[in-house]
């Protein structure tokens, strides 16, 4: 019995079965992600059975076609509707358990940022964290690769006004992490990460249908390496496109993860008048 037999790819697609889109009432401001381009930002524009316009962090603007499904919100596909007039909103909430807040205001984004390791870092934390982030204003960056972070840090030149919060993956005792992380010492700057070698790893298993995170020989690229210990045959790329779109909020995600967001947030969110 070969691996594609034992864990053939449409037996783990399988457990990303297609629901019924959610309707949901657009508004300015709300926070959308396109499905084919992974494009995310707020809506500026919506024509019922139109266009969407999307403005993302960085300032750029792109308009989708509004097919149903053509978006997600928190994680769930969505087919948009315009808003019906109600004198009073429910209180919702976004992917990490915090309340939504009235995001109609423009924010201009901090000078403090966070960075993290990769893009795929950027993405789940987007997924997670995103709308709290837009809310505070505030930007995260992925580095692609840590192994120059002290020379980073000194061009960025943090201060009170200019925090910088880090999250490194694999940041335990021994790691080339910890030793990068120990190469950097400001008082406006907070260091955090999470125990998992890869930003994958930090993701529950159940989430998107397996038991575990397959062991990858030390030496062996690790995202290659688990996608050959599951037994499939799928491009790394594809196969994160899956497994992000299984995530919902936080509780998807491992303790250590979320604390380490969190406490980040928090550090780049204070307010200097504080300090």
């Amino acid at each position: 019995m070969t691996k594609r037999d034992r864990w053939a790819d449409d037996d783990i697609l399988e457990t990303f079965r297609k629901r019924e889109y959610l309707v949901l009432e657009i508004h300015d401001g709300m926070t959308l992600t396109h499905t084919g381009s992974r494009f995310t930002g707020k809506v500026a524009e919506f024509t019922q059975g139109g266009n969407v316009v999307l403005v993302n962090q960085w300032g750029e603007r792109k308009s989708f076609e509004a097919h149903d499904g053509a978006f997600m919100h928190n994680g769930v596909r969505v087919a948009m509707r315009a808003p019906a007039i109600s004198p009073k909103r429910a209180s919702r909430f976004t992917a990490s358990g915090s309340v939504e807040a009235d995001r109609s205001r423009a924010r201009v984004a901090r000078a403090s940022r966070i960075w993290v390791e990769g893009l795929h870092d950027a993405e789940l934390i987007e997924k997670i964290w995103g709308d709290d982030l837009r809310e505070a204003a505030i930007v995260v960056e992925p580095l692609h690769g840590a192994d120059d972070l002290e020379s980073a840090v000194n061009q960025f030149r943090p201060g009170p006004s200019r925090r910088l919060g880090v999250l490194l993956d694999h940041l335990v005792e021994g790691s080339k992490e910890t030793r990068i992380a120990r190469s950097v010492r400001n008082a406006d700057v907070l260091i955090l990460g999470h125990p998992y070698v890869d930003i994958w790893q930090a993701i529950k298993p159940d989430t998107f249908g397996i038991a575990e995170w397959p062991e990858v020989p030390r030496g062996q690229p690790w995202k290659e390496g688990v996608i050959e210990g599951l037994g499939l045959d799928i491009d790394p790329g594809r196969f994160w496109t899956k497994v992000l779109e299984s995530v919902s909020s936080y509780k998807d995600v491992e303790t250590p993860l979320v604390n380490a967001v969190e406490q980040l947030i928090d550090f780049v969110t204070v307010d200097e008048a504080a300090h």
